[in-house]
């Protein structure tokens, strides 16, 4: 059992839906590394054969995201949490990097006491970023492209679109600009299931419209079959809409 409190620190969906308990959440600032749809996500975002795109923390910048604090009673809980949430196929690497605490934020209507607030500006916390020699890492993709993968895609935890413009609205809530996200949120609101999204409020329908270059390419990485199967089985698809 740590003996310590722990500090985890969130960029995508952990924003707005952490899944685990915490004392406290504020704001943070990670430098050296930036967000970006660099993982090719194949169990909660899409599959091997339509591979969806989630963030990773890609080298150079800096990153805002959300810190938690994590009580030292249930921090073993939380990270193996965290590594069966993250790790499923390995793309990620754990590391302990420091970050500057700001503005308490507000995450699943829990709010922090001013009381219970930790003094400290600069913590170490518990960061994912993306392994860049691991095979569903992923940086030559033009935003059309993104936005048509993320349009097609959807796994164990629903539409590759929701997971996007719920994070985009974390950040927005947050006032903080992503110019390349706010574009590609441009874009997914311009399609059927973006419209829907933006009407309901209640997620995205999945559309099979990606390219075929994209399933092909990625196909012919290791360990994921053969690309003319898959592309096949595409077609397959996309022709009995």
């Amino acid at each position: 059992m740590s003996e310590h409190d722990i500090w985890v620190f969130g960029y995508g969906s952990l924003m707005w839906k952490p899944g685990f308990s915490f004392l406290e959440a504020r704001r943070a600032l990670l430098v050296g590394r930036q967000r970006a749809l660099c993982v090719y996500s194949v169990n909660h975002r899409g599959t091997c054969e339509n591979p969806g795109l989630v963030f990773g923390l890609d080298r150079g910048g800096s990153c805002e995201g959300i810190a938690f604090r994590v009580a030292a009673s249930k921090a073993d809980d939380t990270l193996h949490y965290l590594q069966e949430r993250e790790q499923v196929t390995g793309v990620y690497r754990e590391r302990i990097l420091p970050i500057r605490l700001g503005a308490p934020e507000i995450v699943d209507g829990q709010e922090t006491p001013e009381s219970t607030l930790t003094k400290t500006r600069t913590v170490r916390a518990v960061v994912f970023v993306v392994d860049e020699t691991h095979r569903q890492y992923v940086t030559d993709l033009s935003i059309d492209v993104q936005a048509e993968i993320i349009r097609a895609a959807r796994g164990k935890g629903g539409p590759n679109a929701d997971y996007v413009l719920q994070t985009a609205e974390r950040l927005k809530a947050m006032n903080v600009r992503d110019t390349h996200l706010e574009r590609l949120v441009g874009l997914l609101l311009r399609s059927p299931e973006g419209l829907e999204y933006k009407r309901t409020g209640q997620g995205c329908r999945s559309l099979i419209t990606a390219r075929l270059r994209h399933v092909g390419n990625f196909a012919r990485r290791p360990r994921f079959g053969r690309a003319i199967e898959l592309k096949a089985n595409y077609r397959r698809r996309i022709d009995g809409l």
